[in-house]
């Protein structure tokens, strides 16, 4: 357990954070749809490539990478598997376990997320391959009637199996219960999202500790607490507030650190959040972040797909982890963020 504890605080090292580039297929060809790009094994190795050999970031403001099954088992162009190249920057390599959120019968438009069925074998082999830390992510969608107890007592079980499982095999568990900003209709209230993420992640917790998870050696990935994308808008400094009242009420102090999803917000804004979270103070755990989007969206657009362009996505993205490192230490600001 020592072990475990050692990475999940590397994982959250000052002034970094966490890359989420474990879309799956499916998800990545919505992703390369937008710059014209067909998706194929080389395509995605190559975007994945683009991404892996930006040193700079890599050393300097990442300290792991979720996965994608396919990715974690591919190589470079030159041969060098990507687990091997992230560890040659200090970065740790992680993997998506989940199988995604499927519908819960009985219950009309929420899901809990599926995969626990042979997952003891699947974590072992990615113990061989080179994972030092794993993601399961669960949804809890707002809207009418919903969430239901039941959903999310099924997910948030679901994760603690997950944890329970990945600490078994020497694995850091990512515990992600994700309550959703997006979606229909996407249009609750900074309050509802409160009570709802408040309600989560007490159940959350509730059967960690029901599993007998280590908490010192997990990192929990929760959304912020924000409105939805069609409801009213709020200030930087109250989804900052509200955040950090919720997790003070939920997370014990003993877990290592909190990486935030983006969850449907801009790049900036994911920044400029986090980074208000910090001038609050007094904060028990690390805060930072474990984006996707929010890191990715300007290289994507930058590389374009092109053998020419690899420099400028990688200049994209070193920028992008640069302002969000910055925000994991509360010192991002507007002015530099379009200083590029």
């Amino acid at each position: 357990m020592s072990r475990l504890s050692e990475i999940a605080n590397q994982l959250v090292a000052p002034g970094k954070g966490i890359l989420a580039a474990d879309e799956s297929t499916g998800t990545i060809k919505k992703r390369f749809d937008s710059i014209s790009l067909e998706s194929t094994e080389t395509s995605r190795r190559d975007y994945r490539e683009m991404l892996f050999g930006a040193t700079e970031a890599m050393t300097d403001y990442i300290s792991g990478v979720i996965l994608f099954d396919e990715t974690i088992r591919q190589s470079a162009a030159d041969g060098t598997p990507f687990v091997d190249m992230l560890r040659a920057t200090n970065c740790l390599p992680g993997i998506k376990v989940d199988t995604g959120a499927k519908p819960m019968p009985g219950y009309i438009d929420e899901t809990v997320t599926e995969g626990l069925d042979g997952l003891r074998d699947r974590l072992a082999e990615y113990a061989r391959i080179g994972a030092a830390f794993a993601k399961w992510r669960g949804v809890i969608g707002i809207g009418e009637n919903k969430p239901t107890r039941a959903s999310v007592h099924a997910n948030a079980h679901a994760l603690a199996r997950y944890a329970a499982l990945c600490q078994e095999a020497g694995i850091v568990p990512i515990v992600e219960p994700e309550v959703l900003a997006d979606g229909k209709p996407g249009d609750h209230t900074i309050e509802v999202c409160e009570k709802v993420t408040t309600d989560t992640l007490g159940e959350v917790f509730e059967q960690l500790r029901m599993a007998g998870v280590a908490l010192d050696g997990m990192i929990l990935k929760p959304n912020m607490v924000i409105p939805g994308v069609n409801g009213p808008k709020v200030s930087i400094e109250e989804v900052a507030e509200r955040t950090v009242r919720t997790l003070k009420a939920t997370v014990p102090s003993i877990v290592p650190g909190i990486a935030f999803l983006s969850g449907g917000q801009t790049s900036e804004q994911a920044s400029a959040n986090l980074s208000a979270m910090h001038n609050i103070g007094r904060l028990p755990w690390a805060l930072t972040f474990s984006y996707g989007r929010a890191l990715q969206a300007e290289a994507l657009q930058a590389w374009g797909g092109k053998a020419e362009n690899v420099e400028a996505g990688r200049r994209a993205f070193i920028h992008r982890a640069r302002m969000n490192s910055l925000a994991s230490l509360g010192q991002w600001a507007p002015e530099l963020d379009r200083a590029a």
